[in-house]
């Protein structure tokens, strides 16, 4: 049963981003996708603080977006708090980091600086997923898809739930 459950939890989510991304502006699925990357890891037991913070490195758009939809709103006990960064030398503890293409130069200190704090990196530049990105952005075929770095994943001492593994282009 939970196999079943797992499938169909699969196909809704694949069939509900292709329609949105022919649908809606790009920023806006990339800030649904991130959004919904959340629900579906579990981060390391242990931390009390009162935020649960998605950082922003580039694209205002989608920090815009994530902070208008989500900013404020709460996780069980937190409250999403949306952080836009210049760069990686500006970022602090966050349970989620997206770097767009157009800071990708950013991912090597960024990766650096995160590593085994339990975030989980999020990017959209060819070949981030196998240096060492936890989810990775990649179009296939004309749709938006991503990968999803296993080794990357542990080594910021995270799980995922096998629902979104499931989805992904595994690395």
């Amino acid at each position: 049963m939970k196999k079943v459950k797992v499938l169909v939890l699969g196909i809704m989510m694949s069939s509900f981003f292709a329609s949105q991304a022919q649908e809606r502006p790009m920023h806006e699925v990339y800030s649904m996708m991130v959004f919904n990357f959340v629900k579906y890891v579990q981060w390391p037991a242990g931390d009390n603080s009162q935020e649960f913070v998605i950082g922003v490195i580039g694209n205002s758009e989608i920090y815009n977006t994530l902070n208008t939809w989500y900013g404020g709103k709460s996780k069980g006990a937190k409250k999403y708090v949306i952080k836009k960064f210049a760069s990686a030398s500006e970022v602090t503890d966050c349970q989620v980091v997206f770097i767009d293409r157009s800071k990708s130069g950013e991912f090597e200190a960024v990766n650096t600086k995160v590593k085994g704090k339990g975030t989980l990196i999020v990017t959209d530049r060819n070949g981030l997923g196998t240096k060492g990105s936890c989810i990775n952005f990649k179009t296939v075929d004309e749709k938006l898809r991503f990968e999803l770095n296993q080794q990357a994943i542990e080594a910021s001492n995270l799980k995922v739930s096998s629902a979104l593994t499931s989805m992904a282009i595994l690395i």
